[in-house]
């Protein structure tokens, strides 16, 4: 960085120099200083915080040390072609480019360059802004349109799918309290399997794409879990399922949508059971720290390959030969729509999945 050790050995700083120095050691951006030697001369905090080199193992070393080779010669034959010409082709443009972490992580940054010349010696500033927040938050706004603009197609498509699949399913099921033949029975049931089947997806749909505001309110999130529990305790029960519930405290009161929340418990707890065909154990945990809570729904089932851990939070990928592919998709929507809310999936093959829901307390 222009340190006091640049300051020294060039000449004596003022005090308004000095007022400059300390605002660009504290700006979030990064400050990155070399002369026409490509010495590294000035690394300020958030070039530290952002490229992830100490200080101390920069300044004074070219500045290949934290670029890229390519990167590198570029910059170097920029530089001398400046020093030789004095023609500016880069100074005071602004350039978005792809740079790098010390742990080789990649991100979308924002430079511009300055110059200065004390005496017979040259100066070169790169002004480097981290745009990885601006290109998510960019992203997400993008991403709420395209789900808008796709919400009313499927809204329209389900509103004349869903009237005549009503239909279809209500008769299959008249015709199947009335019919006696066995064969008769069957067919009639993978009709009504597979209408109730199409409505749940095209339910899936409408929630997927839906970009209904929550409706938060203060609510007590254990009372929402032991509701799950009583739900599901005597299905568990046929199937060899030993279902649990645990808690460190009686109240918990969070700030959320008490529909939404329930409809991510349930899927979770619906997806823990059908990986226990041939029985096993649930728990639901509930414990309260550092102003959250943290409920974590655990199973000992067969697990989840470590290739498709990643996948099961994007939309339309399944395990299962008859899932829509929605349902984790959706659930990591809606509690990353809490503010300060996180999902988080642990799993081991052969072992059994932990789904982790974080979500900040409003007092207990």
């Amino acid at each position: 960085m222009l340190s006091p050790g640049f300051a020294v050995r060039e000449r004596k700083i003022g005090d308004q120099e000095l007022v400059i120095l300390k605002a660009a050691e504290n700006t979030n951006e990064a400050f990155i200083t070399i002369d026409q030697d490509h010495r590294v001369l000035f690394f300020n905090k958030a070039a530290e915080r952002i490229f992830g080199y100490p200080r101390e193992k920069v300044i004074g070393q070219d500045l290949s040390v934290i670029m890229a080779p390519t990167c590198s010669r570029d910059h170097r034959r920029a530089v001398e072609r400046y020093v030789q010409t004095r023609i500016p082709v880069r100074i005071g443009h602004d350039t978005e480019l792809t740079a790098t972490r010390k742990n080789g992580e990649t991100f979308p940054a924002n430079i511009s360059f300055s110059v200065s010349e004390i005496g017979e010696r040259i100066y070169f500033t790169g002004i480097v802004r981290d745009l990885t927040e601006t290109k998510a938050l960019q992203e997400r706004v993008l991403q709420s349109e395209r789900l808008a603009a796709l919400g009313k197609v499927v809204a329209e498509i389900s509103h004349e799918i869903k009237n005549p699949l009503i239909a279809i399913g209500g008769f299959a099921r008249q015709l199947l309290k009335e019919a006696e033949d066995e064969k008769v029975r069957r067919k009639l049931s993978i009709i009504l399997n597979e209408a109730q089947r199409l409505e749940n997806l095209l339910n899936d749909l409408r929630d997927f794409y839906s970009t209904k505001k929550l409706k938060i309110e203060s609510m007590d999130i254990n009372d929402l879990l032991n509701e799950i529990y009583l739900l599901f305790k005597d299905d568990c029960g046929k199937r060899n399922i030993e279902f649990s519930f645990q808690k460190d405290r009686d109240r918990v009161l969070v700030n959320g949508d008490r529909g939404k929340l329930k409809q991510v418990f349930v899927n979770i707890v619906k997806n823990a059971m059908e990986a226990l065909e041939g029985g096993g154990s649930i728990s639901i945990d509930s414990r309260v720290e550092a102003g959250k809570v943290e409920i974590s729904i655990s199973d000992n089932g067969c697990g989840i390959p470590k290739d498709q851990q990643e996948k099961v939070f994007s939309p339309f990928f399944s395990t299962k030969e008859d899932g829509s592919g929605l349902g984790l998709s959706i659930s990591k929507r809606i509690i990353e729509d809490h503010k300060g809310s996180s999902f988080k999936l642990e799993s081991k093959e052969n072992k059994g999945t932990r789904f982790t829901v974080t979500v900040p307390t409003s007092g207990t």
